[in-house]
């Protein structure tokens, strides 16, 4: 067998460690698969052997100067994936006493600080209660208003919505049970108008899905009736919120993530410890959660009101 083919091999053997033995979702496979195989043909390496410092550091320069789709030099970030993902293949090797480059020698690029698009006050209102100003049948109202109501109330990401069931909420308690990135388990919270509004849009449901969000428009309705049971996808989940943003008159663009930091956001000027926030979000690295703490500052601002312009005549 050729060395390169080894190599491959071991590719594939580390992608399905990633599926049967650390649960990784299929699209964090076929992400990690598309940057360890164009690493591959970059490196044109025949062993584990041959990659070290400097052949990584030829190939950050070769990334750094790539561009993307829209013939733009690729984003930090993006270059960032390819060196997780081929840290992560580093370790598994390591793992099994393969020699190669230690993993902990690969370091990522730094980011440049994020500017995080949050909802609040008279923004946030006017966008919570836009389902309920537009002419559109009531079942599809109550839904898109449990919709917002439920992603500010609980910080969950789009995929996450779309996945709930009807049977993984039970609206007489606060809490239910959501399984997030990697099939982490994590608590998340219901407000008190959050169960409100969901109780409504149950009530009003006539559908024998077993979703929580399903699309109501009767020729979809008709046309799938005896097809597999669907729910909301993330695509349409972020139709709707676009849609109610152009309701509420807001120009910035508004998605469920925008929604996910609008919920951190009003937790932590609120006074929310930053553990606890990262616990809701289902954040795996604190550094993950340290992003919304640069706007939330509740000290520094305080210090500013109290002693900055003292002596300046009113």
């Amino acid at each position: 067998m050729p060395e390169k083919s080894k190599l491959q091999n071991l590719v594939r053997e580390f992608l399905e460690y990633l599926e049967i033995e650390k649960g990784r979702s299929q699209m964090t496979i076929r992400n990690y698969e598309f940057y360890l195989n164009r690493f591959l043909s970059w490196a044109n390496f025949k062993s584990p052997e041959q990659i070290t410092s400097d052949t990584v550091r030829n190939y950050r320069l070769w990334l750094n100067r790539q561009k993307d789709t829209a013939g733009q030099l690729l984003k930090k970030n993006t270059q960032n994936y390819h060196l997780i993902a081929l840290r992560a293949f580093l370790k598994y090797l390591a793992k099994r006493d393969i020699k190669t480059l230690p993993p902990e020698k690969i370091e990522l690029a730094k980011m440049p600080e994020r500017q995080i698009e949050f909802l609040e006050g008279f923004d946030l209102e006017n966008f919570m209660e836009a389902p309920m100003k537009v002419e559109e049948p009531e079942i599809i109202r109550l839904r898109d208003k449990s919709i917002l109501e439920t992603l500010f109330s609980t910080g969950l990401r789009v995929s996450e919505l779309s996945n709930l069931k009807k049977d993984a909420i039970n609206l007489n308690k606060e809490e239910f049970t959501v399984r997030g990135k990697g099939s982490k388990l994590r608590v998340v919270f219901l407000s008190n108008q959050a169960k409100f509004w969901l109780k409504k849009y149950l009530e009003a449901r006539k559908d024998m899905s077993q979703y929580l969000f399903t699309n109501h428009d009767k020729a979809n309705t008709s046309r799938n009736k005896n097809k597999e049971d669907k729910p909301l996808t993330p695509r349409s989940i972020q139709r709707i919120v676009e849609k109610y943003a152009k309701v509420a008159g807001i120009t910035k663009k508004i998605t469920p993530h925008v929604l996910r930091h609008s919920f951190a956001t009003d937790l932590l000027i609120n006074g929310a410890d930053i553990r606890s926030v990262q616990s809701m979000l289902g954040h795996s690295s604190i550094t993950t959660t340290q992003i919304y703490t640069h706007i939330t500052d509740r000290q520094l601002r305080e210090v500013y009101k109290n002693f900055h312009g003292k002596r300046r005549k009113k």
